[in-house]
């Protein structure tokens, strides 16, 4: 391969672009670049120092470049000239606008220099004025940053801080651990090359960029790396930490009801994806905009930082790079069917996420909350109480990478549960769980709060229901002498019954359930029961392992029983019947009254057997 010549300038001017990336300093010592005299502009030093007070990486890389080129200029026999008036603050102020650019040109024109930059807007300017300009365009290869060495397929995410030892967090979403990967304690000077190799590296690379660069940190979106770097004064140290995704799932891979599939890709259109950070709430957002694309949406995201991983179909917006009228505008304009919202964080966020909501615009959001009614409180005292069904109508709590809870929506006027007198009657936004259908929040105004209050609470009955529910059974008895009552609230039950007993209970065009709904007083709905008894002749036994965690129990059923119906009874009385995931798992809540019953049975030592 012939060796490539050296560019050869008289005197040239280089642009900030050029300084920051360090180009002049590497063109110089690969001798890729001959040149007499280098005259920089005091503007360029005024911006690096400006952006270096304010504790950004890009004025302490450029300095550092300067530095270099004065170090080089007696080996490679060249002059190092800084020229030109120092701007003042309007030019450092409308430095993005071009006012530095400018002066810079008008140096190159000035003294017949050459004009070095990497900025193509820079250069078409310069050329349309007739001034000598060289742009140089980065060589397109493979671009990869010294941190990448501490990750594998497993890693999701890698940490570096001065004084202490590289960790890593190795694992899945809601299982992992976090370890040390090398007995070198990092210094101060080799956080900040590795922090200087990531910046360098972004501007290069066409899959990358430089997110946010605030005074004390900087947000890097490298490929699929996310990388925070934090620097005093705002941490009390140099610091790194990089996030990685490790799974890519598809929306058929999560084991979803199909009445909620067809919520999420049908009705809902105000959904909010909970739970921990880590747990795989983008993941599950990914695959469903995804899914929304494939049914032929238009899909946008709007994201701080940007790092999702969606196919190129999917317009993204950086709420880093724009303000929120401008992200609103732009939304209204193009008016996509679904719009992603990663993440919602400050009040800022929520009154955008509102405003589009309520302008008809599908909102897919992503929120941090530990349990799935915290995703609501965050709403509640940031909107007015009768606007937040219409605002949210679906909360989707993911944790451990799977969906463990849906609440859905509405707004009622009524007495709200607990109290008994009718002119106590008030807007009340009531919180289902989306599975059951029981009410299990309510949200209204008491006094001059809003608050959120528990319609039971879990494992305990209201004397009230325990005797409606004896009424119910007494009625159905001549029917089914085994009936299951369950209150959903003080107005409404589900009544479990038999398949034999099933129509008789309705009645010819539910004229039976309609006189006994009239008579007592109740809206009932009537369920069939499983057919499973006590009598298990004919079916197979399921050989399982159980797995308790602090949040759920989970049934891990032999090879062959995946996406089956499984009987499960506790000593010799059925207890539920439940189908497996496509994994062959059964995972019962903690919180639940089923979850807690089995983890009674299973402390006490009692007899568990399943059957299919």
């Amino acid at each position: 391969m012939a060796k490539k010549k050296p560019v050869v300038f008289e005197k040239v001017v280089p642009d900030t672009s050029v300084v920051v990336e360090g180009v002049l300093s590497k063109m110089v010592v690969k001798n890729e670049l001959k040149v007499k005299q280098v005259i920089i502009h005091e503007a360029v030093l005024a911006e690096l120092e400006s952006q270096a007070n304010k504790n950004r990486e890009t004025g302490h890389l450029g300095l550092e470049e300067v530095e270099k080129l004065r170090s080089l200029a007696s080996k490679k026999k060249f002059k190092v000239l800084f020229k030109g008036s120092r701007p003042g603050d309007f030019e450092i102020r409308y430095a993005k606008s071009g006012e530095i650019d400018s002066l810079i040109r008008h140096l190159a024109f000035e003294e017949n220099a050459t004009l070095f930059t990497a900025d193509i807007v820079q250069s078409k300017v310069a050329l349309a004025k007739g001034i000598n300009t060289y742009l140089y365009e980065f060589p397109e290869e493979e671009i990869r940053i010294s941190i990448e060495e501490y990750f594998d397929k497993d890693t999701m995410s890698v940490h570096i801080r001065e004084g202490c030892r590289a960790m890593v967090k190795k694992g899945k979403p809601g299982s992992w651990k976090y370890k040390e990967v090398s007995k070198k304690v990092f210094s101060s000077e080799e956080v900040k090359a590795l922090s200087k190799d990531v910046i360098e590296n972004a501007k290069k690379s066409k899959d990358s960029f430089i997110e946010m660069d605030r005074r004390g940190s900087t947000v890097v979106q490298f490929g699929r790396h996310r990388i925070v770097l934090v620097r005093p004064p705002f941490s009390d140290g140099f610091e790194i930490t990089a996030v990685r995704p490790v799974r890519h799932l598809k929306f058929k891979d999560y084991d979803l009801e199909e009445t909620l599939k067809e919520r999420l890709l049908e009705r809902a259109e105000g959904v909010l994806v909970a739970g921990p950070p880590g747990h795989g709430k983008s993941t599950f957002v990914q695959a469903l905009a995804e899914e929304y694309l494939k049914r032929g949406l238009s899909v946008r995201t709007v994201e701080s930082p940007r790092d999702m991983v969606v196919p190129p179909q999917v317009s993204r917006y950086s709420l880093g790079h724009g303000s929120v009228s401008e992200v609103k505008d732009i939304l209204l304009l193009s008016r996509p069917d679904f719009t992603v919202f990663d993440e919602v964080r400050n009040r800022e966020d929520f009154e955008l996420f509102s405003d589009l909501r309520l302008a008809g615009i599908g909102l897919l959001g992503v929120i941090h909350a530990a349990v799935p009614i915290d995703a609501i409180q965050r709403f509640v005292g940031r909107l007015e109480l009768g606007v937040i069904p219409s605002v949210v109508d679906t909360v989707v709590f993911v944790e451990d990478g799977s969906v463990q809870k849906v609440f859905s929506l509405a707004i009622d006027v009524k007495v709200p549960s607990g109290m008994v007198e009718s002119d106590l009657a008030r807007p009340v936004v009531t919180i289902y769980d989306f599975s059951t259908g029981k009410l299990e929040f309510e949200v209204y105004s008491y006094g001059e709060q809003t608050v959120v209050v528990p319609v039971t609470k879990l494992g305990l009955k209201k004397p009230l229901h325990v005797l409606a529910a004896k009424e119910v059974k007494s009625a159905l008895e001549e029917h089914d002498k085994d009936a299951v009552v369950e209150f959903l609230s003080d107005s409404s039950c589900v009544v479990y019954v038999s398949k034999d007993s099933f129509k008789d209970i309705i009645g010819r065009s539910g004229e039976n359930i309609q006189f006994l709904e009239k008579k007592l007083g109740l809206s009932i709905k009537v369920k069939e029961r499983s057919s499973a008894s006590k009598d298990v002749k004919g079916k197979e036994v399921v050989k399982f392992s159980l797995d308790k965690s602090s949040k759920a129990i989970t049934f891990k059923l032999r090879s062959g029983f995946e996406d089956r119906l499984v009987d499960v009874f506790i000593g010799e009385d059925f207890f539920l019947s439940a189908k497996s995931s496509k994994k062959g798992e059964i995972k019962l809540n903690l919180n639940s009254k089923v979850g807690k019953v089995l983890l009674d049975a299973v402390e006490k030592g009692d007899n568990i057997m399943l059957y299919s």
